[in-house]
């Protein structure tokens, strides 16, 4: 829900939209609320996007929001990992396209944060509940990148993920989230290439750093599997957010994407996965994998993963360090 978190909690939350019209959470719906949703669903039927001065129930702006502020939290939060390592990048090449990569994320939570704002909620206050650990991100950022070769699983998988993902949801209802994650996609696809080049050049290197690549997907593999959500039957968004175009393949069918386009070029290389279940089956067409530790997800994804303390730790200090910043833009 929109809304201040530092307000009454017995008080409404207050939103103004794109069109100026100011909606609180305890008013009624529009009054003609059932002609305007068969409207508004026949738009989405026949194809259209949804724009910021548009009509739309509440429950599709409120899942927007939600949804596009995870999505540019996880931007923000996930140049962390990669950030690190730009000191200790192997060469000036490669820490220069690090170093591109990490100002990309940051580039993109930005356009993500703009998308969220025409649905009426301020970029500080989604800053601030970022920081006071209020609202979420995703899971694969709580993690540690402990080597190199973390570092380039990261941006072949976790990016490749993020394609998948955001190739997707660019075809959604709403126009301004659709049009950001088009202009995020191109920069992905660069960001995956230089992941995948990376694990080519360690998997063609000595026997140490074969299995420097080994062990990191070991640690990534499960977190990766869960990045696309829990399993259809399990979530209670999926239904209504592919009914109303703004997710227009569910959790479980993004993973059969993914993993249809990676696990064969994974075994390509020499690699194999933490995960005895792993197979393709021929009659369905699909990849079957084991069940992911779900428990360790939501765990997680509720701010107790491994470095989840320490992310957030470093996003308030960034974001206290750069106030000086923010009141010299307001004079």
């Amino acid at each position: 829900m929109y809304g201040s978190v530092y307000t009454d909690p017995n008080a409404p939350d207050v939103v103004e939209t794109a069109a100026g019209e100011i909606i609180t959470s305890d008013m009624p719906e529009h009054p003609d609320y059932e002609a305007h949703l068969v409207a508004f669903e026949a738009r989405i039927d026949a194809g259209e996007k949804i724009e910021p001065d548009d009509w739309m129930p509440r429950r599709y702006r409120d899942q927007l929001i939600r949804l596009i502020q995870q999505h540019a939290n996880s931007e923000l939060i996930g140049a962390l990992p990669e950030g690190t390592w730009i000191p200790y990048a192997p060469s000036l090449k490669r820490k220069k396209a690090l170093t591109a990569k990490v100002q990309d994320e940051v580039g993109h939570a930005q356009l993500l944060y703009r998308a969220a704002e025409t649905l009426g909620k301020p970029r500080e206050e989604m800053m601030a509940e970022l920081n006071d650990g209020s609202s979420k991100w995703s899971n694969v950022f709580a993690y540690p990148a402990e080597t190199w070769a973390d570092v380039a699983v990261i941006a072949w998988l976790i990016d490749g993920a993020a394609i998948v993902n955001q190739t997707i949801m660019a075809n959604g209802s709403y126009g301004p989230y659709g049009r950001a994650l088009k202009r995020i996609c191109y920069e992905e696809s660069f960001h995956m290439k230089h992941g995948e080049d990376m694990i080519i050049t360690l998997m063609e290197g000595s026997e140490a750093q074969r299995q420097q690549v080994q062990e990191a997907l070991n640690r990534w593999y499960w977190p990766l599997i869960m990045f696309f959500g829990p399993h259809d039957k399990q979530s209670v968004h999926t239904e209504q957010l592919k009914k109303w175009g703004v997710k227009p393949k569910t959790n479980d069918e993004q993973r059969q994407e993914f993993l249809g386009k990676y696990m064969p070029r994974i075994y390509e290389l020499g690699l194999t996965v933490p995960d005895p279940d792993m197979h393709y089956d021929e009659a369905s067409g699909e990849w079957r994998h084991g069940e992911a530790p779900w428990d360790e997800f939501y765990q997680v994804i509720r701010g107790n993963g491994p470095m989840s303390a320490e992310r957030l730790a470093t996003r308030r200090l960034a974001y206290d360090e750069g106030k000086w910043v923010r009141e010299a833009l307001e004079r």
